[in-house]
């Protein structure tokens, strides 16, 4: 069992307290470690490659004023898939291949698809097998297809949906699903797997990069348990519209190449209520560098030490695939660090490449969670399955982008009342899950006692060092002022501010001294309603402690609005957005989840004629199953 060697987790007391990040009302979670001090000899950012740092987007074109709704929807009836891209365009059949994961890793012997344990092994040779039926092209993104070096007419084949719901193998691929484990709700679950995830293989770039190609809801595994391996129609489209809608944020994420129905009904009970029903079908194509996560490793060392040698397997494949520059150090880098304590002991990291790899993904880690804060965004389901080794947004089930500013706010019925996964406790369980992470790779003897807690360490203070970095860019501050955006997410969190439209707001604040007190409002008054005479003034007082801050920058109004702008969308995936695509889908218009999908590939701008699209959640958006989402899917 786990906990067999869960004992040899880091210092317990690096997990007891937390982070000094959101207003004091909000400071109730328990899974917080306290932030260490660090020794500061040398940054270990060297480590990191573009997925350890703050990847803002940066400020687009506006639109034409012909960008409108009409004007795109135009452009989806006549929607030309023609490229003018210089790369090579490949046909399906002309994709490279290169199984890695199943040539370098020990996989089932066993070929049986029922319901097991799959003992030492990283994955199982399985076929897809849902049903189909004249299965239909949803959406899909050319973006993805761009780095798969596929031409984009290839959507157009009247057999692409056969292939990408699983109907018709592709040429070239070798279709498996990966093993894993984790801790669901903070209690180890034991094997997983991917259950409704068949990966049809990795194809090669004209980049040599490498991009694992995997079908969600093609049917069952040896890993389904007592599911069926569908998807419904429902959360494929969320799951493929928040894909993109992520990377076009700036934020490190699995991508969605495209989006097929089956043609065939699946049952689900999506509040398990027992109010089960028949919900369309569907298969989206996910695209990542690696499917690898937390719980890839953690299965085979829960295992014992027959098992451990698969956890060294597993280290050294993603080191040699996926941080090849950790590969490559050598000691006279001389990265090494003080651990703080009283013996003056220190980590070296050229000399345990585990060790290295292990505080990369520990500062990964924490700048994607970082990203999420920053923009709004709640996963709703962190359990240490759901967390990539490579940083990534991984597994969209129950999500949401804050509407009204609550620090409580989960997007999953499952999550209610304990609210573990809520939106102020993100950072403190991105921690606790690397503790998990570190306690695998501690058990199986890739790293030690001292190596563990750096990791830790890093992850804390790269997570405070990213987080505040994006809030002094979103506020075009000069610098980072604890005081003034605290004060300012507890107005927020009392007004229940909408997050996102706030923030964009809050570029056109003017630094005029002549401004009259009674008028600093003005900017904002679209974005504070319903407030009364003392909650005004005490937004008053916060703008005017806002504006002197900005006065000491040398910065124009003008200059800050751009920049400010270029890190505060102006369009999220909101959930009623999703929604309402989802019905009109579900009625075979497919147009309104292409459009987001456009109007997502470019949130930072204003894009003229599509200003509803940023419009506050309707009455309707808080019915039961828009705004809270349960796991089914």
């Amino acid at each position: 069992m786990f906990s067999s060697f869960s004992h040899l987790s880091p210092k317990s007391s690096l997990l007891s307290s937390k982070f000094p990040f959101y207003p004091s009302p909000f400071r109730k979670s328990p899974f917080y470690p306290r932030r260490l001090a660090v020794t500061r000899g040398v940054s270990s950012s060297n480590l990191s490659s573009s997925y350890g740092s703050v990847r803002l987007k940066p400020q687009m074109e506006s639109s034409s004023p012909e960008a409108s709704v009409d004007s795109v929807t135009r452009d989806l009836k006549n929607q030309s898939l023609d490229s003018t891209d210089a790369r090579a365009k490949l046909k399906l059949e002309e994709l490279n291949w290169d199984h890695s994961f199943v040539r370098e890793l020990p996989g089932d012997p066993r070929t049986i698809n029922l319901p097991r344990q799959v003992l030492h092994a990283c994955y199982t040779e399985v076929s897809p097998s849902a049903e189909v039926e004249n299965p239909q092209l949803v959406a899909w993104s050319e973006s993805v297809a761009e780095l798969l070096d596929l031409d984009p007419k290839e959507f157009e084949r009247p057999d692409f949906p056969l292939f990408f719901s699983g109907a018709s193998p592709l040429v070239g691929g070798l279709p498996y699903a990966q093993c894993y484990g984790g801790h669901q709700f903070g209690t180890w679950a034991g094997q997983l797997g991917d259950g409704r995830a068949i990966t049809l293989g990795e194809i090669l770039n004209s980049k040599s990069e490498r991009w694992e190609l995997q079908l969600k809801g093609a049917g069952k595994t040896p890993y389904s348990r007592f599911a069926d391996g569908l998807a419904v129609l429902r959360s494929s489209i969320r799951e493929f519209l928040c894909s993109e809608a992520m990377h076009f944020l700036g934020i490190p994420t699995t991508r969605a190449l495209c989006l097929v129905t089956t043609g065939k009904y699946v049952t689900r009970d999506m509040f398990y209520d027992g109010n089960a029903k028949e919900e369309p079908g569907a298969v989206a194509c996910r695209v990542a560098q690696s499917f690898l996560r937390f719980g890839s490793y953690q299965i085979h060392a829960s295992r014992g030490k027959d098992d451990f040698e698969i956890v060294h397997d597993l280290a050294n494949y993603v080191i040699r695939h996926h941080f090849p520059h950790i590969e490559n150090m050598t000691k006279s880098e001389s990265v090494s660090f003080s651990t703080g304590d009283e013996d003056g002991s220190a980590v070296d990291l050229t000399s345990n490449k585990y060790a290295a790899w292990t505080v990369e993904v520990a500062e990964r880690t924490a700048s994607l969670v970082a990203c999420w804060q920053g923009v709004g965004f709640t996963h709703g389901v962190l359990n240490t399955d759901n967390m990539s080794v490579l940083g990534l947004t991984i597994d969209y089930g129950p999500f949401g982008f804050l509407d009204a500013f609550d620090p409580s706010y989960t997007p999953n019925t499952t999550d209610l009342p304990g609210r573990r996964y809520c939106f102020a406790n993100q950072p403190d369980i991105g921690l606790w899950n690397i503790a998990q992470f570190a306690s695998t790779l501690l058990a199986a003897q890739l790293i030690n006692d001292k190596e563990a807690n750096y990791a830790m360490e890093r992850y804390g203070t790269k997570f405070m060092d990213e987080y505040q970095a994006i809030m002094t860019k979103k506020l075009g501050l000069p610098k980072y002022n604890k005081q003034l955006i605290s004060k300012l997410l507890n107005n927020m969190a009392v007004d229940k501010v909408d997050y996102t439209n706030f923030f964009r707001s809050l570029s056109n604040i003017k630094t005029d001294p002549n401004i009259p007190p009674e008028e600093l409002l003005v900017t904002l008054k679209a974005v504070l309603l319903d407030i009364g005479q003392e909650r005004k003034e005490a937004w008053r007082n916060w703008v005017q402690s806002y504006v002197e801050e900005l006065r000491a920058s040398d910065m124009s109004d003008e200059q800050r609005k751009s920049q400010m702008d270029s890190v505060n969308p102006k369009y999220v995936l909101r959930n009623y957005l999703c929604q309402t695509a989802i019905d009109a889908a579900e009625m075979g218009d497919f147009g309104e989840v292409r459009r987001l999908l456009k109007l997502m590939e470019r949130p930072f701008d204003e894009q003229p004629g599509m200003e509803k699209y940023a419009r506050l959640p309707p009455a309707w958006a808080y019915r039961p199953g828009v705004c809270m989402l349960s796991c089914s899917s």
